[in-house]
């Protein structure tokens, strides 16, 4: 792993792979919380601690457990006492959620989807079948001409752990059609295609083929959040964006993800943030430009993928 970092120039952030589905981040310093969108994945803390927030949930997971996200959340995640003596260091890898279906398919037990609505999110133990397919992926990015023929292989692997492990209900929902968890993910795409528009509980519950009130509650149950929460999270982190990779003002960014009144959106901004449109993008460029002078830093965009 640290032979993948010394190979792009060292430092800490997010290092690419050659599996376009694999990241590895490292560490040295413990983070404010940074709200990002987490997309359906698995994230494995090798050395260290983190800690993520979504809605009114928060998770910490430890080194040798994971993190699995079964739906695209927005979320605030942070490093917990990651120094340069004792740095952080992860892996994430994103679910190919018809790969995972395809698997399930095959196994001749294959898991009971879980009846319970709990949240697309729970933490689990990485035990030894898991961590060796992590180890033979981190492995395999020396390697990037045997990625075609080996990664696939790794990744089926890898859902198959899943599926027949302690969570397996739960990755089942995400796996099989016409689940509650597939309903739901449905819906998200929506609104991160069309978070910019006003869009009805009953559009929605129409998309997710509910109810209603049975798709509020569903969603609320499965994202710690309201349909309109979570649209309103979407909205701010591509105003964030905006502001700091496109130089767009406030009201600017405000009426370009949705929002009528820029006053409105300065407030919900500082509710979501903590601090003011303007400070927050000023506080964002300098923690931008920190990185920048550090040889081979690498620092996730503003609203990218969470880790």
């Amino acid at each position: 792993m640290m032979e993948v970092i010394a190979a792009q120039g060292g430092g800490e952030g997010q290092f690419l792979t050659p599996m376009d589905a694999v990241r590895i981040v490292r560490s040295c310093q413990e983070i404010m919380p940074i709200r990002n969108i987490y997309r359906p994945s698995l994230c494995v803390v090798v050395k260290g601690a983190k800690e993520i927030m979504f809605g009114d949930t928060a998770l910490a997971y430890r080194e040798m457990e994971c993190l699995v996200v079964s739906v695209e959340l927005p979320a605030k995640g942070r490093m917990v006492g990651a120094t340069p003596e004792k740095p952080y260091l992860g892996v994430t890898v994103d679910f190919d959620v018809a790969m995972l279906r395809e698997v399930m398919q095959q196994m001749a037990s294959p898991p009971v989807p879980s009846a319970a609505n709990v949240p697309c999110v729970f933490i689990g133990r990485v035990d030894e079948p898991l961590a060796d397919c992590i180890t033979r992926l981190v492995r395999l990015t020396q390697t990037p001409d045997a990625v075609p023929v080996l990664y696939p292989a790794i990744m089926r692997e890898i859902c198959y752990w899943l599926l027949t492990g302690p969570h397996g209900g739960e990755m089942a929902k995400l796996a099989l059609p016409e689940t509650n968890t597939e309903r739901v993910a449905r819906v998200i795409q929506m609104l991160h295609r069309k978070f910019a528009e006003t869009l009805r509980v009953e559009q929605l519950a129409e998309v997710a083929n509910m109810s209603p009130s049975s798709f509020h509650h569903h969603f609320k149950q499965m994202t710690s959040m309201t349909p309109v929460q979570f649209q309103k999270q979407l909205r701010l982190l591509e105003a964030r964006r905006l502001m700091v990779t496109n130089a767009a003002n406030v009201s600017e960014a405000a009426f370009q993800v949705g929002y009528e009144s820029a006053s409105q959106f300065s407030r919900e901004y500082t509710r979501a943030f903590g601090v003011a449109p303007k400070r927050d993008v000023m506080n964002f460029r300098a923690l931008l430009a920190a990185a920048a002078r550090q040889p081979g830093e690498r620092r996730a965009a503003a609203g990218g993928s969470g880790m």
